[in-house]
């Protein structure tokens, strides 16, 4: 069967893995509009920060797919679907045949209407820039080998990721967010204002409320008017306004959309011969733009498309952020929890706050389980945390224990390899538990490495590598113990 693939992505390539693993009954096309193979889009903050080097986000070279017999067309797009006759037409004029289509196309970024951004060419003002894709990783820190002051437009995760990279290369940043508060979907105000004043330690400079009117300069900016009538000198500025999906291909060959390509359970679109997965696949009128989600959709998908008859469903996915930059530890979970002024009498708040220190931390109960969590400036229990959150469990009486591990447990701490139960999750993108890491030391892979390469742990967002190298510490530490006795 002829399966086509459209989106390179981290969803893309997910599903493709998955499909691989299942099934060799199909032909597969995969297709993708930037060049080469598929790389870690999250990681992107990391090489522009300088901690990654760039060719080290690859997750699939060229050669990884032609040694699986996929075949790999880079660097173009399908701009056509016709549905009837089941074939795509690439923008080359390429036509191909399917059996099967799979759409992975993500999401864009979203460009806001600044008077002097797009020149007549419809190319951007030199020394402003995307922070979308490799290749803009690439312009951003080009242009910032000779800014020293730089606007990042947007306090959203990647806003904060780009502006804490550009502030460690020694330029002077200023992030201009549009609503009152930063991260104003996964933060209340009280969060927000801890935030802000870790960010302004870190030597950046936060303008709420105000976004930017204009900018400024002929061959390269120069600087930036803001709503607010303050000018900003820059020489660099990043835009990282949101996203929005990808879904205008399969809207106009006729499939239900609406903010995205709608899918049922079973990531099926109203098309049966065509699947949808990742950012631009609309669940229950919900969208995911976070790695696990997305990888569990390539999942169900490959399993649907291998087996039709295996009962597989996707559930839809709990929302856990992480922030990665340096001098800034933030996760939050839940994206509905109830505010304190809503007044609701079956919910409990569990707070603490040591502004001193840039700690934020808050707990959101109903009925004895979590449902929201804030951990900021201190978040050695998230390991436990997002356990009970994702599983719905039960939590302990003394609900400030899960708060208070460095002053009332320094030593036992919740990230501990042994204090860990089998069960527990270390990669939350891929769902790896301890159990399966030590499973896979124990066949034989000894290295962080090759725990990655059999369990795929630290291949996510890159949160958990910490805490895998301290598995395979404490494993390597037990077998020599083991071999001593």
């Amino acid at each position: 069967m002829r399966l086509v693939v459209v989106g390179n992505g981290m969803a893309g390539y997910r599903f493709v893995q998955e499909v691989l693993e299942r099934t060799d009954r199909f032909e597969i096309t995969v297709i993708g509009d930037e060049p080469g193979g598929a790389y870690n889009r999250i990681l992107l903050s990391n090489v522009l920060a300088g901690v990654t080097r760039a060719d080290h986000v690859m997750i699939a070279s060229e050669a990884w797919y032609a040694e699986r017999g996929v075949k790999l067309q880079t660097g173009v797009a399908v701009s056509a679907i016709d549905r009837a006759a089941r074939i795509v037409t690439l923008d080359d004029g390429a036509v191909l045949s399917y059996d099967h289509l799979v759409l992975a196309t993500g999401s864009t970024a979203f460009v806001p209407p600044i008077p002097g951004l797009v020149r007549e060419d419809g190319s951007f003002l030199p020394g402003t820039a995307l922070f979308r894709t490799r290749a803009d990783c690439a312009a951003i820190a080009g242009w910032a080998e000779s800014a020293d002051r730089a606007v990042v437009v947007g306090a959203g995760v990647l806003g904060l990721e780009a502006a804490r990279a550009l502030a460690g290369r020694g330029l002077s940043v200023t992030v201009v967010q549009r609503e009152d508060r930063l991260m104003e979907r996964q933060l209340d105000a009280a969060a927000g204002r801890v935030l802000d004043r870790t960010l302004r330690g870190l030597g950046i400079t936060v303008v709420a409320g105000a976004s930017v009117a204009a900018v400024h300069g002929d061959e390269r900016l120069t600087g930036v008017t803001l709503t607010d009538g303050s000018v900003v000198e820059a020489q660099l500025m990043v835009l990282c306004c949101g996203v929005r999906p990808r879904a205008d291909l399969g809207r106009d060959a006729g499939l239900a959309a609406n903010h995205g390509i709608v899918v049922d359970d079973r990531m099926r679109t109203s098309d049966p011969s065509v699947t949808a997965i990742g950012e631009c696949a609309e669940h229950h009128g919900r969208l995911y733009g976070l790695v696990a989600p997305v990888w569990e959709q390539a999942r169900v998908a490959a399993t649907v498309l291998a087996d039709p008859s295996s009962p597989v469903t996707y559930a839809g996915s709990t929302m856990v952020t992480r922030l990665k930059a340096a001098g800034i530890e933030l996760a939050a979970m839940g994206d509905d929890s109830p505010r304190e002024d809503d007044d609701a009498d079956d919910t409990e708040f569990v707070t603490f706050v040591d502004r001193t220190r840039g700690v934020y931390q808050k707990l959101v109960v109903q009925d004895g389980r979590l449902i929201g969590a804030i951990l900021l400036g201190d978040t050695r229990t998230v390991g436990t945390v997002t356990q009970l959150f994702e599983r719905g469990a039960s939590l302990p009486v003394d609900r400030s224990a899960l708060l208070m591990v460095r002053r009332n447990a320094a030593t036992a701490t919740a990230t501990s390899p042994t204090a860990l139960p089998a069960r527990a999750t270390i990669c939350q993108c891929n769902g790896v538990t301890k159990g399966a890491i030590t499973a896979a030391w124990q066949a034989g892979a000894h290295t962080v490495e090759e725990i990655a390469a059999r369990t795929r742990a630290t291949t996510g967002c890159g949160t958990c590598k910490d805490t895998v190298c301290g598995l395979v510490d404490w494993l390597a530490q037990a077998d020599t113990q083991a071999d001593i006795a």
